[in-house]
């Protein structure tokens, strides 16, 4: 439950607010800053038991993707947006890809950003013909600085987590590096 601060602004449109109004919100929100970690942390266990036939649920995959670029020596932002690629699964599964990128993107990189908003097409190579779609789609992007690593991404690290012999990584062992991605100034861009 939220609680209404002690002051708040004069105005009802946001065209009418003054200097003052937008200095005292800038001033509540330093004072009670958002949780963003907390927050990423909550869409990421949002996705225990989520199954939809694999062998793994959406949680221990997200686990099992993180370890793998985390083992493979892969930078922290890397491991963190192999960590958090799918979190969108719940809340926009038919475009699961642009949610979790417009989660990260304050927070990453632009070309981490963009692997992370094409990842879904990219791993559509592996299933997507079975569904009688194009597995070769991700090909218009072919040409594109980001192909090669986020075909790669996909290849070494995306579609082969679904196994439940692997030895995994806890959240634990990830929420430093999480923590450490998500206490960066947001750089505004959209």
């Amino acid at each position: 439950m939220t609680t209404m601060p002690a002051k708040t602004v004069g105005f009802i449109h946001m065209a009418d607010g003054t200097r003052e109004d937008y200095a005292l919100l800038a001033a509540n929100l330093a004072a009670n800053p958002v949780p963003v970690a907390d927050n990423v942390v909550a869409l990421l266990k949002g996705l225990i038991g989520h199954n939809d036939g694999n062998k793994i649920d959406r949680y221990a995959h997200s686990l099992q993707t993180a370890t793998r670029a985390h083992k493979a020596g892969a930078d922290e932002e890397m491991v963190v947006v192999a960590l958090l690629h799918d979190i969108g699964d719940l809340h926009a599964p038919a475009n699961h890809s642009a949610f979790a990128a417009a989660v990260l993107r304050p927070y990453i990189s632009r070309e981490n950003h963009w692997l992370v908003q094409h990842h879904g097409i990219f791993q559509g190579y592996y299933y997507f013909h079975h569904y009688d779609r194009d597995r070769d789609a991700r090909e218009r992007f072919r040409g594109h600085a980001m192909f090669e690593k986020t075909a790669d991404f996909c290849e070494r690290w995306d579609q082969v987590s679904f196994d439940p012999a692997y030895q995994t990584m806890r959240l634990a062992d990830f929420e430093p590096l999480l923590r450490r991605i998500f206490s960066r100034p947001a750089d505004g861009y959209v």
